[in-house]
């Protein structure tokens, strides 16, 4: 082993798994510093082992989130060249820092017509790929390494809090959820999965428009996205996701983003009614990034949002496909997309290889 995969190897080991935070009498918060990492390296280090990744291969991915900050910090522990295509999204804390890690960035200013910029960002992909014949994709949305990346979570759960009845947790890709919540059923079949999505993303059943709260659901369907996972499913607005966010600082000094406000807003309640089960929500990221936003009370207040409004519970809905106007919650059930919605799964969805 040369010294930098030792580097590559320790540096992020120690960064990798969750801390296990008791956050009630049956809640735990699987609290990451950047939950992305667990399968960028996964996904790198099988790409080594495979071949695809040589030592002069470029990596290249589209992203605007944390999943490129976990690529840029593996690429650079790697010594790989890589390039992330982004768009406007990207906020300018995140861009420092992925230049300063080296990183090439490519940003589409417009979005597509369908499929808004995450489509955009695809179709850029396949043209830098197209210009550079050695590269290597991480596909975070088809790989099945992406899911299978998550067994070392379960374990780590496991291994801390006892069996785990419940995870509840937010969904974009369909890999942490998918991917955790099957390593936990190889052991346990009933271990229920909650999956917490935005109002407007396509994941579960809604129309695609313009979601608010990013990092969260997802304009396209992702392969990696098993819909016979999930128990049931619930939806937050804008507001609701940056005041849970808040009321988690607040109570636990747990200093995360928004996403994980989400999914802490689903999961006390969750846990809640369900005092008998052992409960885990995962928390993906830290909340430095929105330092400006949702921590700026006068920020919040510009917008007509308040730290310290939450609803009790979510309204129960019928149909996954109407979304409702605020925090909503449906017994999906363990079906497929068409069972459960009445729809055929979205035909532009992100198929493995499909851009490549």
């Amino acid at each position: 082993m040369t010294a930098v995969d030792t580097a590559f190897q320790e540096i992020t080991q120690a960064q990798l798994l969750p801390r296990m935070i008791r956050l009630g009498d049956n809640l735990y918060g699987a609290s990451f510093s950047l939950m992305k990492l667990v399968p960028a390296r996964h996904i790198l280090l099988k790409a080594v082992e495979r071949g695809d990744l040589g030592p002069d291969t470029e990596i290249v991915e589209t992203t605007s989130g944390t999943f490129g900050l976990a690529l840029a910090m593996q690429a650079a522990l790697l010594g790989r060249r890589l390039t992330l295509v982004s768009d406007p999204v990207l906020d300018a804390n995140l861009r420092r820092r992925l230049l300063d890690l080296g990183t090439r960035i490519e940003m589409c200013e417009q979005p597509a017509p369908v499929g808004g910029y995450q489509e955009a960002r695809l179709r850029r992909l396949a043209e830098v790929r197209a210009e550079n014949p050695d590269t290597f994709c991480p596909e975070q949305y088809t790989n099945p390494d992406n899911p299978a990346s998550y067994a070392i979570v379960a374990e780590h759960m496991a291994a801390t809090v006892g069996p785990v009845d419940c995870v509840i947790g937010p969904v974009g890709s369909g890999g942490s959820m998918c991917g955790t919540v099957g390593a936990l059923r190889s052991a346990r079949p009933g271990v229920a999965a909650v999956g917490v999505d935005t109002h407007r993303s396509v994941l579960f059943g809604h129309d695609d428009g313009s979601r608010a709260l990013r990092g969260l659901g997802n304009s396209l369907m992702p392969a990696n996205l098993d819909h016979t996972v999930f128990d049931e499913v619930h939806w937050c607005t804008v507001g609701e996701a940056y005041a849970a966010t808040r009321r988690l600082h607040r109570e636990h000094a747990l200093f995360q983003g928004p996403t994980s406000g989400a999914a802490y807003l689903v999961g006390r309640w969750w846990a809640a009614r369900n005092p008998d089960a052992r409960c885990v929500v995962m928390l993906p990221d830290e909340g430095y990034r929105y330092q400006e936003t949702v921590y700026d009370d006068t920020w919040l207040a510009a917008r007509g949002l308040r730290p310290d409004v939450l609803p009790q519970a979510p309204a129960e809905v019928t149909d996954p496909t109407v979304p409702a106007t605020a925090w909503s919650r449906f017994a999906w059930r363990r079906r497929a997309f068409e069972d459960a919605t009445g729809r055929s799964r979205p035909r532009r969805a992100v198929e493995a290889g499909a851009l490549r």
